[in-house]
């Protein structure tokens, strides 16, 4: 009978015991509250102040679809009826999985291209240099420590033997963290987004390198075009065999049209479907949401340094409780 009596107020301590915690962990916030509002204060300032000297970050984007039809048709076609000839011949007709647009869009994240294109156009300021865009005069805030815009030179601090100019790997970094060029499996389609200061700029960047785009790939088809026409026509000058002599007359037709259209045809690798506006919103900062967090931070720091507090308060107590009973102790003895 003792042991379920004891069985039953068992549930009833225990709850008494959590609200004793609950009123002590009360108390002690309720002690703590200007530590906890100060936290809270200072937090929010800072984040305000950090939230306005962050500079604002606009988006254009730019919507792409295939020039031409990437299953069939053209050079795929021909390479599906003479493709073994083709190689025979020692010609590529482009037989890999890998689309003209899947080729252009790994063009234009490589290296070469985007270096090419940042030098080509004079990017090197705005996108090392820049450091937010004034709305009110329309241009560009240079770092006078990075650039000297008067002497048009750059002053930046380096490391002994590097280039006060910015490499074409610094150049690459810089402009890949800005832009990106994505295509979508299932539809085929791509995404061009560049991300600046200057909404302005964003725009001109993202029509230029669209353009630029097309252009290194036409070259590209151009080139190797050319190449694979002379290759056949050298080839087919040594054979006397009239069923290679057709072949060798089709491979080069087919790659007479291709030359032809890279010299026609304007958006080569693709064609525009949304193009690029000047946006009329930022895309970042998120000033709120950061004035928000940093309110929180500050209010979670509070709480955590009065629970500290309180908990080094008990501990000191404790010891010098436990001291004193020593000390008694020792005394009696």
């Amino acid at each position: 009978m003792t042991n379920m009596q004891n069985e039953m107020t068992q549930p009833i301590t225990h709850e008494q015991d959590d609200e004793i915690d609950l009123l002590e962990l009360f108390k002690t916030l309720r002690q703590g509250k200007w530590l906890i509002i100060a936290s809270t204060l200072v937090s929010t300032a800072i984040s305000v102040m950090v939230a306005l000297n962050m500079p604002n970050i606009y988006q254009s984007r730019v919507l792409l679809a295939p020039a031409e039809s990437e299953s069939g048709g053209g050079l795929a076609a021909l390479a599906g009826q003479m493709g073994g000839l083709a190689s025979l011949a020692g010609v590529s007709l482009g037989e890999g999985k890998a689309g003209k647009s899947d080729i252009a869009v790994e063009i234009g994240k490589s290296r070469q291209f985007v270096t090419h294109f940042i030098r080509s156009h004079q990017l090197e300021v705005p996108l090392m240099a820049a450091t937010k865009w004034d709305q009110q005069s329309g241009q560009l805030v240079i770092n006078s420590e990075l650039y000297d815009a008067q002497q048009k030179k750059w002053v930046r601090e380096v490391k002994e033997g590097t280039s006060l100019e910015p490499t074409d790997w610094e150049l690459y970094k810089a402009f890949s963290e800005l832009m990106a060029l994505e295509k979508d499996k299932k539809s085929g389609l791509a995404t061009l987004s560049i991300d600046f200061y200057s909404p302005l700029l964003t725009k001109q960047w993202a029509d230029w390198f669209v353009h630029d785009l097309n252009q290194a790939v036409r070259e590209r088809d151009q080139v190797e075009a050319r190449k694979n026409i002379d290759y056949l026509h050298k080839q087919q000058a040594q054979t006397a065999l009239a069923s290679m002599q057709t072949v060798f007359s089709q491979l080069i037709e087919q790659q007479t049209k291709t030359l032809m259209l890279a010299e026609v045809q304007q958006e080569y690798a693709f064609k525009t479907i949304d193009p690029a506006v000047v946006p009329e919103e930022k895309l970042k900062p998120k000033r709120a949401l950061i004035v928000a967090l940093g309110t929180l931070t500050g209010g979670s720091i509070g709480i955590l340094l009065v629970l500290v507090r309180s908990l080094l308060r008990s501990r000191k107590a404790s010891e010098t409780k436990a001291s004193d009973h020593e000390y008694v102790l020792s005394k009696v003895g």
